[in-house]
């Protein structure tokens, strides 16, 4: 395990960040948000967490690593007779304790920022994290984490958190930027602890989504003698739209492979899918239906032909069932679209700037480099451009306001390539 002074930092830096503004450090949307706006940005998180408790086998009780002040736990606490939730920061827990008061089945606690020890073995149905390992500046911790994740859950549990998956750099880490997991990593560590891997998504973004369930001792080395079972392939759709077809390439050419009877020990580690025998990267594996299918979803393989192809699928190198067939389609030209016009600290200010920055996020941008916009019909230099997703291909372009700029309304023009913008207003205040 790390030196301490890592651990004290930590603590130092979250508990300062508390006492400035616990609300901003936690939801990033605004500076000084009241209570109501704080907990109504939990929405989107508690989508994505909550679309995987459809795998738990029991609601007893659930875990929050990084609790902070309990925007989580409180709408989460309604599905678990009991919740709890753990910080490195006493301020933090001060104020969850606070605001979880009406709540009676939730309980923060401070904690070393390393472990899980106040908390026995195998007492969770549910374990997870939301925007908290990518603050933490050492890999000891995180897979400390992970593996006290595990020992916490039942067998059986689920571990849904978040781990930067952005590519490594030399700068060194702090509390604030962490450390950073290639996929290949995780997917290393769910094999080997025993960890049956059922969600990848998101990957080489800040925000990297995993799903885990902790399987007995001995599950993985257990597979190679399980039969492969009788499973079909029912249909093949796009995983995002819907459709019976899906482009070659581009942010769109992902797979749903809908299966009747998969065998219940698949996961993304030993699950393969080819696809006109180019091997895929499999994303997700969910939960069957009442009817007994399950969903698998998979991103198209680079430099894929168009035209009807065999999709096929083998667990541990044999097959599952039967070849399936999906029609693909040339990709579509890049569109690059604006789809958020900020203030660069305050995101939930809209168009009207009061830090000075302006924030530009973008869809379907190829070339970053030729991104270009003006202010009242003069050009500003982006201060900081940053890829937030390559798959989605989505960008953020920072500027930072031109010296004396007044208050009140601005016209602001945005072209990217040939392709320029309708203009669009900002109110600096």
């Amino acid at each position: 395990m790390d030196d301490p002074g890592i651990l004290e930092r930590m603590r130092a830096d979250w508990n300062e960040r508390a006492g400035e503004d616990a609300n901003y450090y936690v939801a990033f949307g605004r500076r000084e948000q009241d209570d109501e706006e704080f907990f109504s940005t939990a929405t989107d998180v508690l989508r994505l967490l909550g679309g995987e408790l459809k795998r738990l086998r029991d609601r007893t009780a659930a875990l929050e690593i990084g609790c902070g002040p309990g925007r989580l736990m409180r709408p989460l606490s309604r599905y678990f007779n009991v919740i709890h939730g753990v910080d490195v920061s006493d301020e933090m827990v001060r104020l969850a304790r606070e605001r979880l008061r009406d709540t009676p089945n939730a309980y923060a606690h401070h904690s070393s920022g390393s472990d899980l020890a106040l908390f026995r073995d195998e007492m969770f149905d549910f374990v997870y994290s939301y925007a908290v390992f990518q603050h933490i500046p050492s890999r000891d911790v995180v897979f400390n984490y992970l593996r006290e994740s595990r020992r916490v859950l039942k067998t059986g549990g689920i571990l849904r958190c978040q781990i930067n998956g952005l590519p490594a750099h030399a700068r060194e880490y702090d509390t604030w930027s962490g450390v950073r997991f290639a996929p290949a990593e995780i997917a290393g560590f769910a094999a080997d602890h025993d960890f049956q891997l059922l969600a990848l998504e998101q990957i080489w973004t800040q925000y990297m989504w995993i799903t885990c369930r902790k399987m007995p001792v001995g599950w993985a080395r257990s597979l190679p003698g399980k039969p492969a079972g009788q499973s079909r392939i029912r249909t093949i759709s796009n995983a995002l739209t819907g459709e019976r077809a899906a482009p070659a390439s581009g942010p769109m050419a992902f797979v749903s492979v809908w299966i009747d009877r998969l065998p219940e020990d698949c996961d993304l580690n030993h699950l393969a899918i080819t696809v006109d025998g180019r091997a895929s990267r499999l994303t997700f594996i969910g939960e069957p239906e009442s009817d007994g299918v399950c969903q698998v979803n998979a991103a198209l393989p680079e430099g894929l032909r168009t035209g009807l192809v065999p999709i096929a699928l083998t667990w541990l190198g044999r097959p599952v069932c039967p070849t399936g067939w999906m029609r693909i389609v040339p990709a579509g030209p890049s569109v690059p679209r604006i789809s958020a016009l900020t203030d660069g600290v305050n995101l939930l200010s809209d168009n009207r700037i009061t830090s000075g920055i302006l924030k530009v996020t973008m869809h379907e941008v190829i070339d970053a480099g030729q991104f270009r916009i003006a202010v009242d019909g003069c050009a500003v230099a982006v201060s900081d451009t940053f890829c937030v997703d390559p798959v989605a291909q989505r960008w953020e372009f920072n500027v930072q306001l031109p010296k004396g700029i007044g208050s009140g309304p601005h016209e602001v023009r945005i072209a990217i390539g040939k392709r320029a913008f309708p203009p669009m207003a900002i109110e600096v205040s």
